[in-house]
């Protein structure tokens, strides 16, 4: 128990008297259950309350051979048993770091934040899978804490854990962690051309290079230069890496 609560932090201690607006949680898991039948990415929501895993959705690639039912059990203890201990120790930094960002929001606006990072999970006794965290907060105590969670979990379009990043809803800002200088720095998100978009958004659609060359009326080696400027720009190799890291920001 005592390593488990080295995910928590003092600034979002939820205590069992905490003033909190019940109502708010109406029949919500059957809202979270109906997303979860219709994305190929893995759902949680966490309870900051009682420190444990309110829903966890059935993805056979993200659970290390467990159900569902068994990791919501486990809670945080699945991510000291599935998870590399330098990657455990790097969760631990970030949700020290984030909850100290998240405290100087302003309460009003906190819900409009969220973070993402990357980390391995231990998928067998050997694979090694580097996956996505994407974390909101979904209701808040009277006093802007976050009571509950919701978490998506993916495949990462990344090489290697880290890639922490606090978005806000409505803004080019992001602030990016550096684990090394214990740091946040602002930056701004990338910003696709239009021919970019368009390019990209097609290749989404499973046309091939000669079809969307027809369909924006330019020719298959001017599909070709904005394939190759746009993964430059996003820092990825191919046209999968490039749809993943859009679906992952946001940039479709």
């Amino acid at each position: 128990m005592e390593e488990i609560n080295r995910f928590f932090n003092d600034k979002n201690d939820v205590r069992s008297d905490a003033d909190i607006n019940r109502s708010q949680t109406a029949e919500y898991l059957e809202t979270v259950k109906a997303f979860s039948r219709l994305t190929y990415q893995s759902l949680y929501v966490i309870d900051y309350q009682t420190r444990e895993f309110d829903y966890v959705s059935d993805n056979p690639l993200f659970l290390c051979g467990k159900t569902s039912e068994e990791v919501k059990e486990m809670g945080y203890a699945f991510y000291f048993q599935n998870v590399k201990p330098e990657d455990v120790e790097l969760l631990i930094k970030i949700n020290e770091a984030g909850f100290n960002f998240y405290d100087k929001i302003p309460v009003e606006e906190r819900k409009l934040y969220s973070i993402s990072y990357d980390f391995n999970l231990i998928n067998g006794k050997k694979n090694m899978v580097l996956v996505n965290h994407k974390l909101t907060p979904m209701f808040l105590t009277e006093e802007g804490q976050i009571w509950k969670a919701l978490c998506i979990v993916s495949l990462s379009n990344s090489t290697s854990a880290g890639n922490i990043v606090i978005s806000r809803e409505g803004s080019d800002d992001v602030w990016k962690f550096d684990p090394e200088a214990g740091k946040w720095l602002k930056d701004e998100k990338i910003k696709l051309s239009q021919r970019e978009s368009e390019i990209l958004s097609l290749y989404a659609s499973g046309l091939t290079i000669n079809e969307i060359a027809e369909k924006l009326f330019i020719s298959a080696d001017t599909v070709k230069f904005h394939r190759k400027k746009l993964f430059e720009k996003i820092g990825v190799n191919n046209i999968a890496e490039a749809l993943a890291y859009a679906q992952t920001n946001k940039l479709l």
